[in-house]
């Protein structure tokens, strides 16, 4: 079989697989969100934390909740990480320094798991387990509370009631991501993947000599970082070591951990709205994005111009052999799409328009699926601007989904989708003219000349401000300015964006419903979907154009 053959058939059984759990995971998810029941554990939590979980709240009160549950993971994984030298089962590792511990805790708390750091060189049992685990399931419980919360500032009217972020945070958790990750633990386990807690120990090599290697709980961390669109490795080589992705069945399955729920929650939306005919024109901008860029990187990578690459069978440099290049390209537009971050191959390896597909990807806002809960409410913020440029066309007051499109909505949305580009652009501009942070360029010439090493340094910021986590090899970031500067990146890239989110749904959940006439803009067509990802593309290429032309696109061309 070809390696092309091979990487289109499993392009299509992951097709089947989303296709088959699209329907009931967000029939599920609609379900979860809107019964008014509390499971008995979930009283035991609400019990724990004071909070009262049939209590709504409008937007002020449940961003205080988002940021104050935020700020205590903060401090909380700071700490840990900083007391790791007098911890149990740290495995000898000193505690982690305190740039590099801001750093971590605001990255797992960002849901961006990046690391400037080689896990089974730096982080303990207890850190890994009840630091970078937990923060895994929460921060993704996280981003789905506040998206649900905009979908039901589409579907409430003159309320502006948005639910309770605590009940949101606790059933995301305990109903939808807790029994998703033990099935899958158990199932990478089964298929190789290590779960223990033992300590380090002196391996042979096969060509003589030795390295010591430790375990830990691998398996059921490999499954939350893919599931909740997280991707922090327990080993530095994330997703291509063998301990946490073992064969091209589990590869394949972790692609579909990262895509399963940011692509049923556009069914969520569809019956919390009371129309899956829009979860299904939302499901179709997607997927469309997606399988473009899935397709681009196939032949961009398959295409291996050149002797060198001709004589490998095609772009392999950097890519496992086990899972070879169809896999690795699905693999990594997967995680650069979503703010997985997760790897199973060098990114920085890809040919130079590969690269430029994996940073185009993540600044669209990583938005096809996107996160889990981020994705969704990152695209519904580029619905109201589609709407909005609709109207403008038409000469209409654009409405989505009944609701008018004001002078307040567009103002909240232009703020939304102009945080990320400021802090992208911003944070490298500053680099490129900083000598220490140009001596991190570790693959270029003197200070890291080069449009290589720029794009390393773009890559870093668009992978921390779009809350991605994965890296562009080559870039030493262990350094106190990249480590500080990264971190804000995530934390302003997270929670700013949240804010103008719930703006947005509160200000919605106010409005009164508008009946459809002849002149409603119908959004759950076709031609809404193709003028959505327009928008997408024309927004983003705009924004990002003359960056990517001194990166990416300058090395592919010369």
């Amino acid at each position: 079989m070809s390696p092309v053959l091979a990487g289109v058939l499993q392009l299509t059984a992951l097709i089947a697989a989303l296709a088959l759990a699209y329907r009931p995971l967000g029939d599920y998810m609609a379900a979860v969100y809107s019964s008014p029941k509390h499971l008995r554990i979930e009283k035991v939590i609400y019990r724990c934390i004071g909070a009262n979980a049939d209590t709504q709240m409008r937007w002020p009160a449940y961003l205080r909740g988002v940021l104050a549950f935020s700020v205590v993971g903060v401090l909380f994984l700071y700490l840990l990480q900083r007391v790791q030298g007098g911890l149990p089962l740290s495995l000898g590792f000193a505690s982690i320094s305190p740039d590099q511990a801001f750093n971590t805790a605001a990255s797992f708390v960002a849901n961006t798991n990046w690391q400037s750091y080689s896990g089974e060189q730096a982080m303990g049992h207890v850190v890994q387990t009840a630091g970078l685990a937990v923060q895994n399931f929460v921060s993704a419980a996280t981003g789905m509370a506040v998206a649900i919360a905009l979908v039901r500032g589409f579907a409430r009217a003159r309320t502006g009631e948005l639910g309770n972020f605590w009940a949101d945070l606790v059933r995301g958790t305990v109903r939808v991501l807790v029994p998703i990750a033990v099935i899958g633990a158990i199932i990478l386990v089964a298929c190789g993947a290590i779960q223990n807690f033992s300590g380090i120990h002196e391996v042979g090599q096969f060509m003589g000599g030795s390295q010591q290697t430790n375990g830990g709980a691998v398996a059921s961390q490999e499954v939350i970082k893919e599931l909740g669109t997280n991707g922090g490795g327990y080993f530095n080589a994330n997703s291509a070591h063998p301990f946490e992705n073992p064969n091209a069945f589990t590869n394949l399955f972790e692609i579909f951990l990262i895509l399963v729920i940011p692509f049923a929650l556009t069914r969520t939306f569809g019956k919390l709205v009371g129309n899956v005919k829009q979860g299904y024109a939302i499901l179709a901008t997607m997927g469309i994005i997606w399988l473009g860029f899935t397709a681009l990187m196939m032949w961009t990578e398959f295409a291996h111009g050149g002797p060198a690459l001709q004589a490998a069978g095609a772009a392999m440099e950097g890519k496992e052999t086990r899972f070879g290049v169809g896999s690795s390209a699905i693999f990594s537009v997967a995680t650069t799409l979503t703010s997985t971050g997760a790897v199973d191959s060098f990114h920085s390896s890809f040919t130079a328009f590969g690269g430029g597909i994996q940073l185009l990807g993540m600044m669209l806002g990583e938005i096809a699926p996107g996160g889990v809960g981020s994705g969704l409410y990152g695209m519904l913020v580029m619905a109201i601007i589609a709407v909005f440029l609709a109207g403008l066309m038409v000469g209409r007051t654009p409405e989505y989904l009944g609701k008018k499109i004001g002078t307040r909505e567009i103002k909240l949305a232009a703020c939304y989708i102009l945080i990320t580009p400021t802090l992208v652009l911003g944070f490298t501009a500053a680099s490129m003219v900083l000598p220490d942070a140009l001596g991190s360029m570790l693959n270029t010439k003197a200070l890291g000349a080069g449009s290589h090493g720029f794009s390393e340094v773009l890559y870093a910021f668009t992978s921390g401000a779009n809350n991605n986590g994965s890296a562009f090899g080559g870039l030493n970031a262990n350094t106190p300015w990249y480590n500080t500067t990264i971190g804000l990146a995530m934390l302003l890239g997270r929670f700013l964006p949240m804010v103008f989110v719930l703006a947005l749904a509160g200000s919605l959940a106010e409005q009164k419903p508008i009946p459809e006439t002849a002149g409603t803009l119908r959004t759950e067509k076709p031609l809404f979907a193709g003028l959505l990802v327009g928008t997408i593309l024309i927004i983003t290429g705009l924004t990002y154009f003359p960056a990517l032309a001194l990166g990416p696109l300058a090395e592919g061309l010369s």
